[in-house]
């Protein structure tokens, strides 16, 4: 079944069933498949087609799930625009894009108000959420249609793009990675290895603009599975919400699970009700899923998961970063050459699949890096133990290589953590003229540690790392640096280091 096919189906099997819940607003299946269907024949009539870029510039709400549908039902491309990003940075991606119409949201409107309009045509912007000054921006519900008389949209292809996903970008220029219907529909069916049914009540506040939030979005429509929906990651007001609607599944980074923990300790909420708690998109720090079921009273399980494939590995069954393989998936450890490598030794992950994305996004028909042979090369390197269980070690362009011996920043990270009086900490490579590299440490202390902690910090890595693991400079920061995904932003950490070298 569609992802599309999913709505209408349960649209009409249980028409009057929650599909989500936001704020004091409950959205039964019946009114959200009206409207995406009242903004799918709309869309037509402003001209979009099959293969037409929409650009979606909009905060998690029912607009952006009605317009992801849309897009979806008529065969648009869904091309969700990062909320964060400033004018230069959109600028950039809709030169890619060349969208055919643009949806955003009136707060967030001027960032693209003076983007050329050989980029972005005057009279294809559309707003939600009030009027903006300016002639060229129109009121959203210009967009839908009366479907009464209408003819029958036609069933879009299930090979062709439907949504291009914006990496985070840190290694430089963002890519658009491509999913297809079918591929999104895979994805969706593959939550069930994650125990997601229809008898969970679930809480969604990743960015839906995100992989993340998108994906748990299908999942929870293709499973009908009722859930909460915020606009932005509001730790008092998501366990409010658990303990008021009962809320059985979570999913969040471990940054947002880390401020749930927080808040949980200082104002208990109930939240007996919890069944699946699972975080991926980053290295869970062990502390935090070793603390949290005696907060939560289940456990912190964490998934591996890219943006361009979910759906070949499960959560691991032990703390840290541990997965397992789903039952029949493809997926294999290899060397540089493409070799697999034996038990116990670090390969790169590679998968494949029908959920693998099927390249990135080059320009309207051209895609580049399509997977050769269906295999995706994750880029992660992994070690799977005598048990089947795969164990991150590091991303294949974080691996620091001191002297020839190669350092996992997770492993350092990990260390330093549990080092006293550490909130956050993150390592990074430094270029070094004798070694190749040497390691930079970086921490966030907690706010009443003195500085001259350092010197203690670096005495418990040393008693637990090998002498050339062990951070030759350790510097503090107010906060680590993370991308709008919430992984380390490493580039940020090196920049920080090389001006530190520089004077």
């Amino acid at each position: 079944m569609t992802t599309v096919g999913a709505l209408y189906h349960l649209a009409e099997a249980c028409p009057k069933g929650v599909a989500f819940i936001k704020g004091e607003t409950v959205w039964p299946y019946e009114r959200l498949a009206a409207e995406v269907d009242q903004l799918a024949h709309g869309l037509v009539r402003h001209g979009v087609g099959k293969g037409d870029r929409v650009a979606l510039h909009l905060a998690n709400g029912p607009e952006l799930i009605t317009a992801y549908y849309a897009c979806f039902r008529v065969g648009a491309i869904a091309a969700p625009l990062n909320i964060r990003f400033k004018a230069s940075e959109l600028s950039s991606l809709l030169q890619r894009l060349q969208p055919s119409l643009y949806i955003g949201q009136v707060d967030l409107y001027s960032q693209v108000a003076l983007i050329d309009s050989s980029v972005l045509a005057a009279n294809r912007r559309f707003v939600v959420g009030g009027a903006v000054e300016d002639i060229c921006a129109q009121p959203w519900t210009k967009l839908f249609a009366d479907v009464v008389g209408e003819p029958v949209l036609a069933a879009p292809d299930l090979d062709a793009p439907a949504v291009l996903i914006a990496t985070s970008g840190t290694t430089g220029r963002p890519k658009f990675v491509i999913h297809t219907a079918l591929t999104l529909s895979n994805i969706a069916n593959s939550f069930e290895n994650w125990d997601l049914d229809g008898e969970q009540i679930a809480i969604l506040a990743l960015p839906m603009v995100h992989s993340s939030g998108l994906f748990n979005l299908l999942a929870y429509v293709r499973f009908g599975v009722p859930f909460i929906l915020f606009e932005r990651f509001e730790p008092d007001a998501i366990l409010d919400a658990i303990e008021r609607h009962g809320c059985t599944w979570v999913s969040a980074l471990p940054v947002m699970f880390m401020a749930l923990l927080e808040h949980q300790r200082v104002c208990p909420r109930n939240v007996d009700t919890l069944r699946t708690c699972l975080t991926a998109g980053d290295v869970c720090p062990p502390q935090l899923q070793d603390q949290f079921p005696s907060v939560f009273g289940v456990p912190l399980r964490s998934c591996w998961a890219a943006a361009e494939a979910v759906g070949s590995l499960t959560y691991g069954l032990e703390s840290g970063p541990v997965s397992r393989i789903v039952k029949h998936a493809p997926v294999a450890l290899v060397d540089d050459d493409d070799i697999p490598v034996p038990r116990g030794e670090v390969g790169e992950m590679v998968v494949r699949g029908p959920h693998v994305a099927i390249g990135y996004w080059a320009g309207p028909g051209l895609i580049e890096d399509a997977p050769k042979d269906g295999w995706f090369h994750t880029g992660d390197l992994m070690r799977q133990d005598e048990k089947d269980n795969l164990w991150f070690v590091s991303r294949k362009k974080d691996l620091i290589v001191r002297g020839g011996s190669k350092i996992s920043p997770a492993e350092v990270e990990q260390v330093l953590r549990a080092g006293p009086a550490v909130q956050d900490a993150a390592v990074v490579g430094v270029p070094d003229v004798r070694l190749g590299q040497r390691v930079a440490g970086f921490v966030q202390l907690t706010n009443d540690a003195p500085s001259a902690i350092l010197n203690e910090i670096l005495a418990f890595a040393a008693a637990r790392l090998a002498d050339y693991k062990v951070p030759e400079s350790l510097a503090i920061v107010d906060k680590i640096p993370r991308n709008n995904v919430g992984k380390i932003d490493r580039r940020a950490l090196a920049c920080i280091a090389h001006k530190s070298l520089e004077i």
